[in-house]
């Protein structure tokens, strides 16, 4: 008989009441945000002052992708607030802002021998998980399906208690009473909300919040060109002016800089000498501090540290340096003759068993996130307590891991969330944090730790290579009867979750691993299509580079596999590629309006006749896009003119932040078409320089068009669609104007 949830659970509570007992039992959190002077807390989510400013707490860091403003937009307008009054202070971690919808997503990480017990965020043990490890992550767009709802109903709660003072005031039903641009009206009475907030904190909330009928929602009709936004970013000011801080920009009385120099990647590195008489004369050289892999010089200013481990020339032992031909050939092994493990199967699996009639292989090198932003962190250590200023996505863990590398509570560990500029997940690694740490505690004064943009390119871990042969046996009319993809891949997302969750080194993790399947590390990979026998299997490659996430990561190349291969199809049944795709989405009419839009907006002509137009289409997690790319060939290489995209997001909380997310994924997305890889030698990249990466310039910037469906749907996220769609589309297009085929990533890889 198989397992069920409802019989693990009975097993559990038979024979492990003290754990069942565990997970029942109340939880209690202090308030996170402590009111200031002239302020009164409605809840861990709301302050409102005297002045009538609103206060917003938000727990997930601000990377470019706007969280600092849909939050807010989201208690302004379920509470009735002036956008104007409307403030974002970032909030401490805290069980009180768990993010549950992350947890159930990620569950096989951090549950990796039961995650069916967890993969639903309003599952007891996802909810306890969450809060208890205070999981308040910024990752894979979760941002709204996480907080919309808790921010919602806190917004409702206060905006009854403020009615409640104002009723109590005129004499009236609170319920009579609205709220509207920061006031309380009852006819033509009005009340602003700082009057009412003082005595508002003392009324209890209904015990069910009085939601609003209609969520936050902007319709892509209601703001053509040139239309004044009704919540304009509230970071945008700062961000222009200057004054947003960043972790760079931290200063505190005393503080010294830190450069640092990283191992080359593999086995056993470890510093074998450094030259530290070469410094001794070296005005404003305070002292070196060596780490696990690592060596880090302090000074008075960051170029003197810099400058001191140049003329120190450290060397770097390690027991078997990182090559990237090695590891070509152990993915080519595992694909030739890896165990496969069956991450998706329906339909008649006798239809995909064995030599297929076409199988096609595809490749994609190692990805760099290429921010502008180097890893920084500022580091105060006094007396058994550590602070950190940094910008991070999971700031639980990295106070954590800097509490183990100094042997302390991490209840001694306090940690100031900082914005960060661009992170495309770069910032789930915390691996500066502990470096900082560990030389404040040995300098004795605050430490700021700013790596080099070749130290980020040499220790920055990529996304992960990947091979795939995408098999398929056509039916009798040139359409798809089965479909097999055989992915060679790392289990990428469980190492990386060995090391958020587990504290394992690169290394460890890689070998906690061996072996594993990972269908995180192959999100995507189904097709979206009505397909009746479909086949994913995953073959583990264990390769000696630590992987990580990237901005769309798997999607980024499982896309481009599917997509790839569709069109393959398409053209070799002498089909058109857009109506061969239509017929097979009778399942997804969301997607397939995608697809039509998308082709009237670029004024699709088929795809032949060399005309340089490529088509794709690709979902994630509720989220459709399709896109039209016009790309050829010119003397430097791709030049990419149009990208025409339209997307299904389901309802918009903000029509500008969500254009801005998509037209920036597909910009970024671009990068990884035309460069943005490495290869390795002896543990080192082959290029350490922005320069060198390929990426587009404004210059190389194509004409982007985005147009949104307006949907009633539950939100999804815009940032990775583009990221995942525009490959595949710009491989399709050259195809369209060369007739060649490219099945590898970044194309620079292969002859034009």
């Amino acid at each position: 008989m198989g397992l069920t949830r409802r019989g693990i659970l009975i097993g559990a509570l038979a024979g492990g009441g003290l754990a069942v007992g565990y997970y029942l039992r109340p939880r209690n959190f202090p308030l996170p945000l402590e009111p200031g002077r002239g302020e009164y807390a409605f809840d861990a989510w709301i302050k409102i002052g005297k002045d009538g400013v609103v206060s917003v707490a938000v727990p997930q860091v601000e990377m470019g992708q706007g969280v600092t403003t849909l939050i807010p937009q989201v208690v302004a307008h379920e509470l009735g607030a002036d956008w104007r009054q409307v403030a974002v202070q970032p909030a401490p971690v805290s069980g009180l802002y768990a993010n549950a919808v992350l947890a159930a997503q990620w569950a096989p990480l951090w549950m990796p021998l039961a995650p069916s017990l967890a993969d639903e965020p309003d599952d007891l043990i996802t909810r306890r998980w969450a809060q208890d490890t205070r999981f308040n992550a910024t990752a894979d767009g979760m941002s709204l399906a996480a907080y919309e709802a808790p921010t919602r109903a806190a917004a409702a709660s206060a905006r009854a208690m403020l009615m409640q003072a104002a009723g109590q005031r005129w004499g009236v039903a609170w319920e009579e009473c609205d709220t509207r641009d920061g006031f309380v009206v009852h006819g033509d009475r009005r009340l602003p909300f700082g009057a009412l907030a003082e005595q508002a904190v003392t009324y209890s909330p209904p015990s069910t919040p009085p939601l609003r009928l209609e969520a936050m929602a902007e319709a892509p009709g209601e703001f053509p060109a040139g239309a004044p936004l009704h919540y304009p970013r509230l970071d945008l000011p700062s961000k222009v002016d200057g004054s947003w801080t960043f972790a760079g920009d931290v200063r505190l009385p005393g503080m010294l800089h830190a450069a640092i120099r990283h191992a080359p990647i593999g086995a056993s590195a470890s510093l074998d000498g450094i030259d530290e008489d070469a410094v001794k004369r070296l005005k404003g050289y305070v002292r070196t501090v060596k780490g696990e892999g690592w060596v880090g010089a302090i000074a008075q200013d960051w170029w003197t540290a810099e400058t001191a481990l140049t003329r120190m020339k450290p060397k770097f032992r390690v027991a078997e340096g990182l090559e990237t031909s090695e590891i070509d050939k152990v993915i080519d092994e595992a694909m030739r003759a890896g165990k496969a493990h069956r991450i998706h199967a329906s339909g008649d699996m006798d239809i995909v068993k064995g030599g297929l009639p076409l199988q096609l292989r595809y490749e994609v090198a190692p990805a760099v996130h290429a921010t502008i932003e180097t890893s920084s962190v500022t580091a105060r250590y006094d007396q058994g307590r550590l602070e950190l200023w940094i910008g991070t996505q999971v700031p639980e863990a990295t106070r954590e891991a800097a509490a183990r590398a100094l042997g302390l509570d991490p209840g001694n560990v306090v940690l100031y969330p900082m914005g960060l500029g661009g992170s495309f997940d770069r910032r789930l690694e915390f691996g500066h944090a502990v470096e900082a740490a560990l030389m404040a505690k040995e300098a004795g004064h605050p430490v700021q730790l700013t790596w080099s943009r070749r130290e980020e390119m040499r220790a920055g871990l990529p996304r992960t290579p990947v091979v795939a042969v995408m098999a398929a046996r056509p039916d009798t009319e040139g359409g798809i009867a089965g479909w097999r993809a055989r992915v060679a891949v790392p289990a990428t997302a469980r190492e990386f979750g060995r090391r958020l969750f587990g504290g394992d080194s690169p290394q460890d993790a890689i070998e906690a691993v061996v072996g594993d399947d990972d269908a995180l590390a192959l999100e995507g990979a189904v097709p979206p299509y009505a397909i009746a026998n479909v086949a994913v299997d995953h073959v583990p490659a264990t390769i000696p580079l630590p992987t990580a996430r990237l901005r769309g990561n798997a999607h980024g190349y499982t896309a481009f596999f599917n997509e790839s291969f569709v069109d393959e199809m398409a053209h070799r049944a002498g089909r058109e590629p857009l109506s061969y795709r239509m017929a097979m989405l009778g399942n997804d009419t969301r997607l397939a309006e995608c697809l039509q839009r998308a082709a009237a907006l670029a004024k699709w002509g088929g795809g032949g006749d060399n005309s340089g137009q490529g088509i794709a289409c690709h979902v994630i997690r509720g989220g459709r896009i399709a896109c039209v790319a016009s790309a050829r060939r010119d003397e430097t290489g791709v030049r990419v003119d149009r990208l025409s995209a339209v997307v299904d997001v389901g309802r918009i909380v903000n029509l500008d932040i969500a254009r801005q997310q998509v037209e920036g994924g597909l910009v970024f997305g671009l990068g990884h078409v035309l460069g943005c890889s490495m290869r390795y030698s002896n543990g080192r990249p082959d290029r350490e320089r922005l320069k060198d990466m390929n990426l587009p310039v404004l210059a190389d910037c194509p004409t982007i068009e985005v147009e949104f469906i307006e949907s009633t749907e539950d939100p999804a996220d815009p940032g990775e669609l583009g990221v995942a769609v525009v490959a595949p589309a710009v491989a399709n297009a050259l195809y369209s104007a060369t007739g060649l085929r490219f099945r590898r990533l970044p194309l620079f890889d292969e002859e034009l």
